[in-house]
């Protein structure tokens, strides 16, 4: 589309997604920078990750956590640990908490809540990213303070779906995040791009199901698998850029919205996150999971910065911030829909 231009609303067509899809992307990422100035502004938004467990049943093919990976050195954080790291990030200035990890059984509904009742208690946002679980627990996770939920569709495709995801539902992911949606939720989710047996085409349809369910956060990564999965060697430089515009159209699509500039994108290209935070992101994710446990989690091999401590990470990631004329948001950061 070389006649793309600013302007207040995008109703973009599925033919007008894959045009764009398929450019140099130049344009597009000065017109999504442009949307993000104009409806959220310069602020950036840290939201300090803790990985709490690695241990997960299911089977994803992409993934270095995976049930099947046996030579993956398995961890929970206690309770303490978890409240510890929490208030660690509350220090170091975070607004929000984001609590993520595998789909691990262990964590029940009633010691997520007893966790979440005790790091709201440091007045900052909670987000969970702990994968699918019942309408039940979702309520109760929301009632006992949890404000976002992040669960990443992957692809929209179900047949792509079906054979990423071994003995998973498509259409429960999908119930999930219309469970979280109604019980009001800040919804999460995103899509990989670089897949095997992906099409343009496909991605298309990801961002037209992102502003579908009206998503209220969305995050864009590209494919890099782990050397001790099924899809090991699938890892194309390409992916980047083909993120890249994933990540620039949805913010057209969807523009006030928050969008990471995600770490997978820094571990491909040493300069991915400023370059994402000049083409439509707005929020940094940056990892607080300390000591032994933070190499650990690696759904990906050589995470961007994962041999910093938490507060050169932070002190790296303000600089950089702040070298692109940015600056990092003292609030936490809420979808402001009177900006819709």
């Amino acid at each position: 589309m070389d006649n793309l231009e600013f302007k207040e609303e995008y109703n973009l067509s599925k033919e007008e997604i894959v045009e764009l899809l398929k450019s140099d992307g130049k344009k597009l990422f000065e017109i999504a920078d442009k949307v993000r100035k104009h409806y959220v502004g310069d602020a950036v938004h840290l939201r300090g990750l803790i990985e709490f467990s690695n241990i997960c049943k299911r089977n994803c093919l992409y993934c270095g956590i995976r049930a099947l990976n046996d030579k993956v050195e398995r961890y929970r954080l206690s309770e303490d640990d978890i409240l510890d790291f929490a208030e660690h990030g509350m220090e170091l200035g975070y607004k929000t908490i984001v609590l993520q990890s595998g789909e691990d059984d262990f964590f029940s509904r009633d010691k997520m809540c007893r966790i979440i009742e005790k790091i709201k208690k440091f007045d900052i946002a909670l987000t969970l990213s702990i994968g699918e679980r019942s309408y039940d627990d979702y309520k109760a996770f929301k009632n006992a303070g949890a404000d976002r939920y992040l669960i990443r569709i992957e692809t929209t495709d179900k047949d792509l779906y079906k054979k990423l995801h071994p003995n998973a539902s498509f259409e429960n992911r999908v119930e999930c995040l219309y469970n979280l949606k109604e019980l009001g939720y800040e919804t999460g989710t995103g899509s990989l791009v670089g897949l095997p047996g992906q099409s343009v085409d496909s991605l298309a349809d990801d961002i037209l199901f992102f502003k579908k369910i009206d998503a209220d956060m969305i995050g864009i990564g590209p494919l890099i698998p782990h050397p001790q999965t099924p899809l090991k060697g699938e890892l194309k430089p390409a992916n980047f850029d083909m993120a890249l515009k994933v990540m620039a159209i949805t913010r057209l699509m969807l523009k006030n919205i928050n969008i990471p500039a995600t770490t997978a994108m820094e571990t491909i290209n040493p300069n991915g996150r400023i370059i994402a935070l000049q083409s439509g992101a707005n929020v940094v994710m940056p990892n607080i999971t300390q000591g032994k446990y933070k190499l650990k989690y690696e759904i990906y091999p050589n995470k961007a910065s994962s041999d910093m401590d938490s507060l050169t990470y932070h002190n790296n990631i303000i600089n950089k911030i702040k070298s692109i004329g940015r600056y990092v948001s003292l609030d936490k950061g809420f979808r402001n829909n009177s900006l819709i």
